[in-house]
């Protein structure tokens, strides 16, 4: 990341509470964050414009190399449309590797943002944040960035703005783009879990803007 991209407007930390915002999807192996994969990880870094609206900055993403030992569900695979986790055409990159090149820009983001720490938005939440905190534990990775429990989920307050809570159609709600070819990937999902979340922050800065 250069210092352009590292100059985050310190707004957005006064706005929630020392958080900055982070998107995060990941598509797995299964539903247990302890046997099962990481496959594929992306992570949106969100800024604020001077008028204190959130938009998406930077995307970071990486495909994962199962852990030694992980559990993978041939129905899982079949639904994000995996045929072979193993093949060399992925690229995908060791799960302690992954962790460590992700967490660093976020931290630096933090950093210039004056945040405390980072929270991580997404769409179920809290599937995302245990498997991120499983994948942290079983690396090692010090000071993770995220806080380890609260999160920020566009289930609930697409629900709330536009009673959706699919996210395919949570977007479409929004006036947003959706193309159902692109869904169940890291970053297509993340990117536009994104662009949900800003859209709703957003519109409610529009009928209440908050003071900056």
């Amino acid at each position: 990341m250069s210092d352009s991209e590292t100059s985050i407007n310190p707004a957005i930390g006064r706005r929630f509470r020392g958080f900055l915002p982070v998107v995060v999807d990941v598509e797995t192996g299964g539903f247990d964050p302890a046997r099962d994969a990481l496959l594929e990880i992306a992570a949106v870094l969100l800024d604020m414009d001077a008028e204190g609206r959130l938009f998406p900055r930077q995307t970071i993403a990486y495909n994962v190399l199962p852990f030694e030992g992980a559990h993978l569900d041939p129905k899982a695979l079949q639904f994000i449309g995996m045929a072979d986790p193993f093949s060399p055409l992925r690229g995908a990159v060791p799960e302690r590797e992954v962790l460590h090149a992700i967490a660093q820009p976020i931290r630096r983001a933090v950093k210039a943002g004056e945040c405390n720490r980072a929270i991580l938005v997404g769409h179920n939440a809290f599937f995302d944040l245990n498997f991120v905190n499983a994948a942290a534990a079983r690396t090692g990775l010090k000071r993770n960035p995220f806080h380890p429990f609260s999160t920020f989920d566009t289930v609930s307050l697409a629900g709330l703005a536009f009673g959706q809570t699919v996210l395919g159609r949570a977007v479409q709600a929004a006036g947003l783009d959706w193309d159902e070819r692109e869904a169940h990937s890291a970053i297509y999902d993340a990117e536009k879990t994104a662009q949900l979340f800003c859209a709703i922050v957003n519109r409610w800065n529009d009928l209440r803007p908050f003071p900056l």
